[in-house]
């Protein structure tokens, strides 16, 4: 199992590249870059790769909808060629808020856009010619469109690896589904190790039955806020604000499926009062109303002997790739001690 860590959308990217110098020496194997309507992830990405030597840098994630697949291959090929071989691209459909608030593009057709996408980009990676007509992308352009110039080209430089793995942040069935047949690796949010299979076994399955075998197994990353001792629990809390944000305010009340998880996962009249409260404004009664459960479940926060049976739980759910949050006075004391544990 691999150890890595999110470095969130809303912090300074200088200071975010001196703590990710520590952590690749305390044994950090990933690092994942988010990206909302803040700073942009390559960015980062770029400069990481420029400070670090060996940890894997990935985009968790760049959205389906602002970039072209073209400028997707781009920026794959050109953060692999900077990092020595360590990008991951992670994709994702983002939300409609986003997406149609910030980028100004229509929300349309998520799941065929990102197959698409994964089959164009890593033609583009092979230096494939491209020559694509599909639902939602012709590449080149028909004569009839535009000046009718286009013709089909290749990749213009050589990149550093043929393949670079491509990631896939997945909640509902039919893109679990999909992303199980096709995807290098998969990124959910707010797992529930114990009950990952009831919610997404089904899907997980089906799609693996169509996976082509030169993919190999598909990767999971997955995991929670970290806290080792005999009296952090109450640390716990401190999840509070990000549980309710997504679950009551990560989009419109009947659009938001980090809700319609938490629902899945048995918590649906949690869910709708923490949306209902959240969505008023009262964002702190909404805080509260998150379940302890659901904290503990999808956290890592207790006695080293607790905290270890979470790791267990979450590597017998299949998770290959534990996604650590560290939250404690000595951050890479915690990530050496949880490296440690999963190796």
């Amino acid at each position: 199992m691999k150890l890595s860590t999110m470095l969130m959308y809303d912090g300074n990217p200088r200071d975010a590249a001196d703590q990710v110098v520590s952590w690749e020496k305390a044994g950090l194997d990933t690092v994942w870059v988010a990206e909302a309507y803040g700073f942009d992830s390559p960015t980062l990405m770029g400069y990481l790769a420029a400070r670090t030597e060996t940890i894997e840098i990935g985009a968790a994630i760049l959205n389906i909808f602002s970039r072209t697949p073209g400028t997707l291959a781009q920026t794959a090929a050109g953060l692999d060629n900077v990092s020595g071989g360590r990008a991951i691209l992670g994709l994702g459909a983002s939300g409609p808020q986003v997406i149609e608030g910030w980028h100004g593009m229509p929300y349309e057709r998520p799941l065929g856009r990102t197959r698409e996408i994964v089959e164009i980009v890593r033609a583009m990676m092979r230096r494939e010619r491209i020559d694509h007509q599909g639902k939602n992308f012709t590449i080149p352009l028909p004569a009839d469109q535009g000046l009718g110039l286009g013709k089909p080209l290749k990749m213009l430089t050589r990149p550093e690896r043929s393949v670079v793995p491509i990631y896939i942040a997945a909640l509902g069935e039919k893109n679990v589904k999909a992303t199980a047949e096709y995807g290098d690796g998969w990124l959910p949010f707010l797992y529930v190790p114990e009950k990952a299979d009831d919610v997404w076994g089904d899907s997980l399955r089906e799609g693996g039955a169509k996976r082509p075998a030169d993919l190999g197994p598909l990767e999971t990353v997955a995991g929670g806020m970290v806290a080792i001792g005999d009296d952090v629990k109450s640390l716990l809390d401190f999840a509070r604000p990000m549980f309710a944000l997504y679950i009551g305010g990560m989009g419109a009340r009947d659009k938001n499926f980090y809700n319609e998880l938490a629902c899945r996962y048995g918590y649906e009249k949690e869910a709708a009062e923490i949306q209902d409260l959240y969505l008023s404004g009262k964002k702190q009664e909404a805080e509260a109303k998150v379940p302890l459960e659901l904290l503990e479940l999808c956290n890592l926060v207790g006695p080293a002997s607790y905290v270890q049976e979470r790791i267990a739980a979450f590597r017998e759910s299949g998770v290959t790739n534990l996604q650590i949050m560290p939250v404690s006075d000595d951050p890479v004391g915690t990530i050496r001690q949880m490296k440690e544990w999963v190796s």
